[in-house]
């Protein structure tokens, strides 16, 4: 499988903006700018957030798939995804899930969790370079 994402920019770094449109078109032209990146603006997006995104949507799948696996149906899984850059870098990456399993127990949830987190594609990727944790719970 291959996907693929445009990124067009015109200008400066600080005065500049740029653009990313994605394979299906539902980032079509979506802008992003400094200001979104580094500053307060929300009209747009920016790198840190669509990898931040990324993460929390392989990382919830994997753990449906892994949840599966061991005869388990979530309900739901909520799981947000904080990316920190740090010099000039994305020194991590932070997992907060929630999710409601009928008949899990605490032990195997965290088990499923923990496995999730190590073996989605993008904790793969990023876990060359940075940190990545994560807090997990159960819903009732």
């Amino acid at each position: 499988m291959s996907k693929y994402a445009n990124a067009e920019w015109q200008g400066t770094g600080k005065e500049g903006k740029g653009t990313l449109t994605t394979e299906t078109k539902y980032l079509d032209n979506t802008p992003f700018t400094y200001a979104t990146r580094f500053g307060e603006a929300k009209d747009g997006t920016n790198p840190e957030e669509l990898v931040a995104a990324a993460h929390a949507g392989c990382f919830s799948m994997k753990l449906s798939f892994v949840l599966n696996e061991a005869g388990f149906t979530p309900e739901k899984i909520e799981t947000k995804c904080e990316i920190t850059l740090a010099n000039g870098a994305i020194s991590k990456s932070h997992l907060t899930v929630n999710a409601k399993i009928p008949g899990i127990s605490k032990d195997k949830f965290d088990e499923c969790a923990k496995n999730a987190k190590e073996n989605c594609p993008i904790s793969k990727s990023l876990n060359t370079n940075i940190d990545i944790s994560m807090d997990a719970s159960l819903s009732e």
